[in-house]
């Protein structure tokens, strides 16, 4: 089962397997967001939003609209499956 970025917690980790088709689609895959990648959430603001994620050895951040973008499995997910 996948889910978007904005709704993994802080300290999880997940891997990428869509950028739904958006104006900013290719602006994320440059930053280097693309599918079977891994991340890991950092952090969140402190209302919430945008989201600190680590990815390829950086720290990105994220608004909540543009990590909602982002279709994940968690790594949990994958072990199991």
């Amino acid at each position: 089962m996948t889910e978007s970025l904005d709704h993994i917690a802080p300290g999880q980790h997940a891997q990428i397997t869509e950028i739904l088709h958006n104006d900013l689609k290719p602006q994320l895959m440059e930053m280097g967001l693309i599918k079977g990648r891994i991340v890991e959430v950092l952090f969140t603001a402190p209302f919430g939003d945008p989201i600190a994620i680590k990815l390829n050895g950086y720290v990105l951040s994220l608004r909540l609209d543009e990590a909602a973008l982002i279709q994940v499995k968690t790594t949990n997910e994958l072990v199991n499956s």
